[in-house]
């Protein structure tokens, strides 16, 4: 798939925009503030379904009553995502959809700034970053995710609600959390093995792309930092087992929730130890690697937004990124 233009109304300060995409690297030249991000994020939200960084409302310009991004591919179709302030839509060959269809959506691999700084970050945006690469190659991942997220809303609801209320903790209570540890049991489980599986995958080929990057000898491990390896069954006992702290909490504190990614530098973590060049290295192999699995998992070429990443590489990464890049469609946004 190749796409061949993008249109944007109302989407975030662009009133009225129109991109024509080239097939090999379109470079989307501007001062700070011009709404460069904005296109890159627009593309990302019709091929993938939603927003990497954003609600529709915070989408939708102000002063209008819609949004709406058109995007077009060289073959003729064209998708269409909406949003009316309260519903967003998509329109694909005249059939609407109130998500984007899974059999629709495409691979993208996408690389920001902040990107740079995954390796120091909050363990919360690196799950967060983690699980936006699995999704794009397990279509049951995403859903998994879902209803995780949704189940431990309604538990954690629950728990401040007793615990606020000072009520008793009867029967019908009782019920209603063996319901939903079961539930988190189910989906937990299931995304700790992906997890595991897809973060072994990556490990297979990190240290290679490392060192064709940084020409040394360095080792690199990704670590994925779990107590929740564990059958349905005991994930479901340890869920039971801390029902009372939970309840003092008001929260639920065991869970693939609470897991991290850690960033290994010659078997110690690289937090602190990997020097600004070499943490540079470890990202790129990283994207690499995920460039890698997704066309071998999907047996489609990603597209590639690169949103102002360049800013943050020296001229030897640089090339590498451009050299690793050549045979993909390639939107990228740079400072003049």
């Amino acid at each position: 798939m190749l796409i061949d233009y993008v249109k944007l109304n109302n989407f975030r300060i662009h009133k009225d925009y129109y991109l024509k995409i080239k097939p090999d690297t379109t470079l989307i030249l501007g001062a700070n503030g011009i709404g460069k991000t904005s296109v890159i994020e627009a593309i990302y939200l019709v091929l993938r379904g939603k927003s990497f960084k954003a609600t529709d409302k915070e989408i939708l310009n102000r002063e209008s009553e819609f949004y709406r991004v058109e995007l077009g591919k060289t073959d003729g179709e064209k998708i269409v995502a909406t949003f009316d302030g309260n519903k967003k839509q998509f329109l694909i060959q005249d059939k609407k959809s109130a998500r984007l269809p899974k059999k629709d959506k495409y691979p993208v691999i996408l690389f920001l700034p902040e990107d740079m700084h995954l390796i120091s970050t909050s363990p919360t945006k690196r799950r967060n970053y983690f699980d936006r690469i699995l999704e794009e190659f397990d279509l049951n991942y995403h859903h998994n995710l879902l209803m995780y997220e949704k189940t431990l809303k309604q538990r954690n609801d629950l728990l401040k609600k007793i615990a606020i209320s000072e009520q008793e903790f009867g029967l019908e209570s009782e019920s209603v959390f063996f319901s939903l540890n079961i539930m988190l049991s189910k989906y937990g489980t299931a995304i700790n093995q992906t997890r595991q599986r897809y973060i072994g995958r990556i490990n297979e080929k990190m240290t290679a792309l490392y060192r064709s990057i940084a020409q040394n000898e360095d080792e690199i491990e990704i670590y994925y930092d779990s107590l929740c390896g564990l059958s349905q069954n005991d994930y479901y006992k340890r869920l039971d087992a801390e029902f009372r702290i939970d309840l003092m909490r008001g929260a639920t504190k065991f869970g693939v929730h609470r897991d991290d990614f850690l960033f290994k530098f010659n078997g110690v973590l690289a937090d602190g130890t990997a020097s600004r060049g070499e943490t540079r290295s470890i990202i790129l192999a990283l994207k690499f690697n995920e460039a890698e699995l997704i066309e071998t998992e999907t047996r489609k070429k990603p597209v590639i937004l690169l949103d102002d990443v360049f800013s943050e590489l020296d001229k030897g990464r640089q090339t590498a990124l451009v050299e690793k890049f050549k045979n993909h469609q390639v939107i990228l946004t740079s400072v003049e």
